[in-house]
């Protein structure tokens, strides 16, 4: 009986610590004190000091410091800053408005929130989401289109044209200016044949306006952030992989009441279940550290990102693969190569040793320094990587990974450089 009763109390202990490891894993480590507040709210026993007190360089390790010079945007680490609003949080708090006044409304709300990519365009499994809720792609449409009137404007768009479009509804413009605006949007490949209207410097000049991609704004502020991981070369012990634990807010447990009561008995639990939840994050993020320097050894060294899927870690964890991506979302890993996001570690295959993760990287590049005047084709874009990478693809695969970058046509581009954009 006693052994019934033991195994039950571990049960719900563990239950309870799980409940709780949740939401505070997938939270980013700028967000972890408002991810914990849930749990502090109603409870007298428990202190959360935030460890937001001292600046980030300060509490990088001395011997690694002048190693975290830039990351991927070429910003310096110190010009690193807490963000105060996330653009989650932003169009979190514009959910529970008028626009999305129903549960299903707002269930759909979220997962085109949730299935945003780094510009701000809606990237999700639409069908899927559609079969699994019993619902149309009408009726999932008709809600996703109210986006139009979500700030940033232009955010939940498919593409550069519906995010143009959905700007246009906001911009200060004449009637005339208006509707040749529309229909140079839906042409942005040949707005030379609209030179001879009327409107056209109107029109052009408050195409030139737009922002893209929608969500550039928070663009830049993404690179203000605090890494969960800090991975580093020492010169004696190898690669490391070190915890950014000094951020993490310090709990304390008030254990002086001397009060024997359910209540008082219940809160301590609870505030004991949240130090193991918040453990339960070091420990899981470390081990993913881990194994992300064991897999992709040869990038921390110099070369290249593996091919790597999710599945591979959430079997050596023993969770759902949609576990796992929740974990790594809004996580971020400091090397001295950079600061890169969590799930740019997670790519798949295109021959061998090859990661589209590299084709992406050198498309992206490529298209930064190309000519205004000539951009690349697809067709040209495909010769190059063929030749660099020495692999066989063909043209559509190179498409498709320039639509995942949120890279228009080169018709396309070279009608955008000509706006000034």
């Amino acid at each position: 009986m006693l052994r019934v009763k033991t195994g039950v109390e571990l049960k719900n202990k563990l239950s309870n610590t799980l409940r709780n490891w949740l939401p505070i894993l997938q939270s980013s480590l700028s967000d972890l004190g408002e991810a914990m507040s849930q749990f502090v709210e109603g409870n007298p026993l428990i202190d959360v000091k935030s460890g937001y007190e001292e600046s980030f360089e300060s509490k990088i390790p001395k011997k690694i410091q002048y190693g975290y010079v830039q990351n991927s945007q070429t910003q310096t680490i110190e010009a690193l800053t807490i963000r105060q609003q996330s653009l989650y949080e932003v169009l979190e708090e514009q959910i529970e408005g008028s626009l999305f006044p129903t549960p299903i409304s707002q269930k759909i709300a979220r997962f085109v929130i949730e299935n945003l990519d780094e510009g701000g365009y809606y990237e999700g499994d639409t069908e899927a989401f559609c079969t699994q809720n019993a619902l149309s792609i009408e009726q999932f449409e008709k809600v996703r289109l109210r986006f139009i009137h979500v700030e940033p404007i232009g955010i939940g768009s498919c593409n550069v044209v519906e995010s143009f479009l959905f700007q246009l509804e906001s911009a200060s413009i004449s009637d005339e200016g208006y509707s040749l605006a529309r229909e140079m949007i839906k042409h942005l490949d040949e707005l030379g044949r609209y030179q001879k209207e009327r409107a056209f410097e109107e029109a052009k000049k408050v195409i030139g306006s737009f922002k893209n991609p929608p969500a550039i704004d928070y663009l830049e502020d993404s690179q203000q952030i605090i890494p969960d991981l800090m991975i580093f070369n020492d010169p004696e012990e190898g690669i490391e992989v070190k915890l950014n634990d000094q951020y993490y807010p310090s709990i304390v447990i008030d254990t002086s009441y001397g009060v024997d009561h359910p209540f008082i008995k219940d809160k301590l639990k609870e505030a004991k279940s949240l130090v193991d939840a918040l453990e339960m994050r070091k420990a899981t993020l470390y081990k993913v550290g881990l194994m992300i320097v064991e897999y992709q050894y040869d990038f921390f060294i110099g070369g290249t990102i593996k091919p790597l899927t999710l599945k591979t870690l959430a079997d050596e964890f023993g969770h759902n693969p949609s576990t796992i991506s929740r974990a790594i979302a809004n996580k971020y890993i400091a090397c001295d190569r950079g600061i890169y996001p969590m799930k740019d570690f997670f790519t798949t295959a295109i021959d061998e040793d090859v990661s589209n993760a590299a084709i992406k990287e050198y498309v992206a590049e490529l298209v930064k320094n190309e000519s205004h005047k000539k951009p690349l084709s697809d067709m040209k874009l495909l010769e190059m990587i063929q030749e660099k990478f020495k692999i066989t693809m063909v043209r559509r695969t190179i498409a498709k990974y320039r639509k995942q970058l949120n890279i228009a046509g080169s018709s396309e581009r070279k009608q955008l450089y000509l706006l000034g954009r």
